[in-house]
């Protein structure tokens, strides 16, 4: 799907189309876009993950089986295939896909469900005025965007050690309240 802003490539983050004003535009603006963008980007880096691992392992399959038979080219087909599969396990190692397609769909489904808590009302949000239960879905939303960005960052340079301190942003303390009974974050494995 094409950009819509000219300043947005189709890897960078989502801008917000227009100012967040309502709760609506927040829903159908930021939550939405940032659903869409997570899917995206799990689909993509998914397949980025099975086609290296598809590659490796069908490549180390081949290799022995071609050393083995007496074809005038065997050896050589079979040094070629060796390196490439070397080279995809190694970006594999690099790029960690698997690691960040597991962020992008638990964090997309981590927004789907706050979508549907904050919409019926249940959950953290049973119970609160409209206001609170609005103030808690951006808390938490965002909050669910910079755990992922903080994670996704870990993966790339830390090998996937994710910084406790960045998991548990402080909250003011006239929002602790919203916190409470919050504890139970679910997200979707897959």
């Amino acid at each position: 799907m094409p950009s819509t802003h000219a300043h947005e490539s189709t890897d960078s983050h989502p801008f917000p189309a227009s100012p967040v004003t309502t709760v609506q535009d927040y829903l159908d603006g930021r939550l939405s876009q940032y659903q869409t963008w997570y899917d995206r980007k799990a689909v993509k880096t998914k397949a980025m993950h099975l086609r290296m691992r598809t590659l490796s392992v069908v490549g180390g399959a081949l290799v022995p089986v071609l050393v083995n038979i007496d074809l005038p080219a065997s050896k050589l087909i079979a040094t070629v295939l060796s390196l490439i599969v070397v080279g995809s396990v190694s970006l594999e190692s690099v790029y960690r896909y698997r690691e960040q397609w597991k962020n992008y769909r638990s964090t997309e489904q981590l927004l789907g469900h706050e979508r549907i808590y904050f919409q019926t009302k249940v959950g953290p949000y049973s119970g609160l005025p409209k206001g609170e239960a609005f103030t808690m879905l951006v808390a938490r939303v965002e909050r669910a965007i910079a755990n992922e960005n903080s994670a996704t960052l870990n993966v790339m340079t830390l090998g996937g050690q994710v910084n406790a301190d960045v998991q548990t942003p402080q909250m003011p303390e006239s929002r602790q309240e919203l916190r409470t009974g919050t504890a139970r974050e679910t997200s979707a494995p897959e």
